[in-house]
């Protein structure tokens, strides 16, 4: 046998040797081992900032919902039933209001209205005052009207025609005024008006509102007055229109009445005003309580103008705008008379024939009406007999 054929047949038993003993088993690859990835360390710092940023975000997000259910319940309807007045007292803070508001059922939550005070940067703009809160009103309504200071406002009404003394004795009464008034002010130098003042003003304060008011008003009409006037100063202007504002109470006949006052001033006749012989006698008491007897008219007082000429030394009350321009600018007219018509105003006349005439109608009016009264004092009195019977 040759040597090649040897080396053929070495071939074939090796590779028999290495050949599966299974038929059905397949030569399997060797497996190689996969080498680990190394793993990539992190730097201190860089997680601290990421953790940090995961939290901000987690704050922004919980910051915007709790502030989008404040914003509701800052803007929805409030608990209060009924429309309420509440004081704040000045040198209140913040916290003071949201427990005085929460304690009087205006707002229900204190945190959410103080949240709302700082978020609207108004903590220095609340004023103190009285407030009324409608029903319902919610805390940014609320928050509102303490920002704008839209306080109660009270008024006081002072009727034309009274005296210093008595509108004293008015602003004293009023119960949402305080201090007092220690002077009675000069007869004449305030304006009769509705004024209007806050809870807590100071009673001082109100009568120096109402004299400036009487200084406008009467500057004013001193500087429009008919150029004819028999007045040097603007004292005697508020001296007639004060008896002018006395002797009627119609608004129409106001200048009608000046000018007889000025026509008697004109040609030297005495005023003969009934409303200065009380005046005399009684001051800025302002009412004599019983009519006017003959000997009251005969009673010489320096403001009885049956007895005096001219005009009395102060003005017997405190005369309206109206009474003041009807002085100023008085109607046209020759007459010099005037009488009560039983109408509540009064019949004028130019000569003393004409108001004796005006005069005996008055006069006849004036019986009617007591003979009228007795008779219905008498049938009151008969009826009530019966029944007692």
């Amino acid at each position: 046998m040759s040597s090649s054929m040897e080396e053929e047949l070495r071939r074939n038993e090796e590779a028999a040797r290495a050949a599966p003993q299974s038929p059905h088993e397949a030569i399997q690859p060797e497996r190689v081992p996969v080498p680990k990835k190394r793993r990539r360390e992190t730097h201190p710092l860089l997680a601290a900032v990421n953790g940090l940023l995961s939290l901000a975000v987690f704050a922004i997000i919980a910051g915007g919902i709790a502030l989008y259910i404040g914003k509701q319940r800052f803007d929805a309807p409030g608990p209060l039933v009924d429309d309420t007045s509440v004081i704040i007292n000045r040198g209140d803070g913040v916290r003071e209001i949201a427990e005085l508001l929460q304690r009087e059922g205006v707002i229900s939550e204190q945190i959410v209205f103080v949240a709302g005070i700082f978020l609207h940067n108004a903590r220095n703009d609340l004023k103190a005052g009285e407030y009324l809160f409608p029903a319902h009103v919610s805390m940014s309504e609320a928050l509102d009207l303490i920002r704008e200071g839209r306080v109660v406002l009270h008024r006081v009404t002072i009727p034309e025609g009274l005296t210093s003394q008595q509108i004293v004795q008015r602003l004293t009464e009023e119960e949402h005024l305080t201090g007092e008034i220690t002077d009675i002010p000069r007869e004449g130098s305030l304006l009769p008006e509705t004024y209007s003042f806050t809870r807590g003003a100071k009673r001082q304060d109100i009568l120096l509102q109402m004299r400036r008011a009487q200084e406008r008003i009467l500057a004013e009409v001193w500087e429009n007055r008919d150029p004819d006037l028999p007045l040097e100063t603007p004292e005697e202007l508020v001296i007639l229109a004060s008896i002018v504002e006395k002797e009627t109470g119609q608004p129409e006949e106001r200048s009608h009445v000046a000018s007889v006052f000025v026509n008697r001033l004109h040609q030297g006749m005495r005023l003969q005003s009934d409303p200065t012989i009380i005046y005399g006698i009684v001051g800025g008491q302002g009412s004599l309580g019983r009519p006017i007897r003959r000997s009251d008219i005969d009673e010489t007082t320096p403001y009885n103008t049956y007895r005096i000429d001219g005009l009395p030394p102060t003005p017997i009350a405190n005369p309206g705008t109206a009474s003041l321009r009807a002085v100023g600018q008085p109607m046209e007219t020759n007459d010099l008379f005037f009488v009560a018509d039983g109408t509540g105003g009064h019949a004028f006349a130019e000569t003393l024939e004409e108001h004796n005439e005006n005069v005996a109608r008055w006069r006849a009016i004036e019986r009617e009406r007591r003979e009228a009264q007795e008779a219905e004092e008498a049938a009151e009195g008969s009826g009530n007999e019966n029944q007692s019977q």
